[in-house]
């Protein structure tokens, strides 16, 4: 029937919908430090805002014919009981039938409607959305971890220092970093090492914001960054990170993401810088070309030079690299460090990195160990040293000469 045509059709169209919103749900959520460090938490409330009214528009139509259904049905139902009344009612006139057998056909047919079964499926799924909505409402009363003070000024222009003084910081009431002080000047390399779990990656968390410490403050350019709001914060920062996120969309969207409003000379550019342009114009759309869910069409390495480009363009004060070079093979790890110098320059730099021969060059190694600065210095400074660096360092130089 049409009813069922237009229903069936309305109710793929929703399914649809609904696969979107999920889509853009979990690329939100999954790379929410990303959105986070571009400040584009208003862009994504209004992408799924804009899918949401296309799903509600559908949604609407199809209660449309739902709602006109309904009625059609109760309405040949009393087309049918009234056949059955004309019918019965002249055989009983006729004789052939009587007034009991009558009543009782009837009684049956009420019977058969089974309004209590109906009741008791409704009550079902009602306990089912009551159930699903306390969710719902259990985390949108979740109280966000970071508060922007109502006092909180907006962040000049930055030069890029970088000061944590007596940090202290940690997670469900477990210490991860303690008596943290750290000075970086403007356009510096600070790079993080030490064993696994020490809290590099916390301790560049709290400069993003992510996190508040636990005690200590934080200061960029002189601000304590408690005091200044997030967006004007964050705007100078750029994060580089071992896994990479990119979001379903074209190469030239995933690019823009770092500068929404930049021109397509400037996207060409961060992409020349990030060894990404030659690539890129080998596929068949070029720069609107698809990259899939998560980026999962293209490769690694190829991904990675996406996210230099976007850090590029979004041109930070302060860039923090997180593990940027691992699980790369040689080839894109060679393109990728050369982008990442050029992103380097000029900018304070935090690296995180478990292969220290890509952070000699770094003006400050800081040495993170059970939860403390152990040592501090040049590359030379701690090879002479003779401490945790370079036992680590002596240990990784002969598993890769082996």
């Amino acid at each position: 029937s049409k009813f069922g045509f237009w229903i069936r059709k309305f109710s793929s169209s929703i399914q649809t919908r609904i696969a979107n919103i999920s889509s853009i749900l979990q690329e939100t959520i999954v790379g929410v430090e990303v959105v986070k460090s571009f400040g584009a938490e208003s862009r994504e409330i209004e992408r799924f805002r804009e899918e949401n009214a296309r799903t509600l528009q559908l949604s609407i139509k199809r209660t449309r014919f739902i709602a006109a259904l309904t009625p059609s049905m109760e309405i040949l139902t009393l087309i049918g009981l009234a056949g059955i009344l004309w019918y019965g009612g002249r055989e009983v006139i006729r004789g052939t039938l009587s007034t009991g057998e009558l009543v009782t056909f009837l009684g049956y047919i009420a019977l058969a409607v089974n309004p209590l079964t109906y009741i008791s499926q409704t009550f079902a799924v009602y306990q089912q959305a009551m159930a699903s909505a306390e969710r719902v409402f259990e985390l949108m009363d979740t109280e966000p971890e970071i508060i922007e003070s109502p006092q909180a000024v907006e962040m000049p222009h930055l030069k890029g220092s970088v000061q944590l003084k007596n940090v202290y910081f940690g997670y469900d009431g477990e210490s991860v970093l303690e008596n943290i002080d750290l000075e970086v000047k403007p356009g510096k390399r600070l790079a993080l090492v030490g064993p696994s779990g020490v809290g590099k990656t916390s301790l560049v968390s709290l400069i993003t914001r992510f996190y508040d410490p636990t005690s200590g403050f934080i200061t960029v350019d002189g601000y304590d960054i408690r005091k200044v709001k997030l967006a004007s914060l964050r705007k100078h920062i750029s994060i580089v990170s071992q896994e990479t996120i990119l979001f379903n969309g074209s190469i030239r969207n995933n690019i823009a993401y770092g500068k929404i409003e930049a021109s397509d000379a400037e996207i060409i550019k961060a992409a020349k810088q990030a060894n990404a342009h030659n690539f890129i114009i080998g596929q068949r759309d070029g720069y609107d070309t698809q990259v899939g869910e998560r980026g999962v069409k293209l490769s690694g390495g190829e991904r990675q030079r996406i996210a230099i480009a976007r850090a590029i363009i979004r041109d930070p004060r302060i860039l923090i690299l997180d593990e940027a070079t691992s699980s790369l093979d040689t080839e894109s790890e060679i393109l990728v460090q050369q982008a990442l110098e050029r992103l380097m320059q000029g900018r304070t730099t935090f690296v995180i990195a478990h292969r220290l021969s890509t952070i000699q060059g770094a003006d400050i190694i800081v040495v993170l160990n059970e939860k403390k600065i152990e040592e501090i210095g040049s590359h030379k400074e701690l090879l002479a040293k003779d401490g945790l660096y370079a036992r680590l360092y002596r240990k990784q130089f002969k598993l890769e000469k082996d």
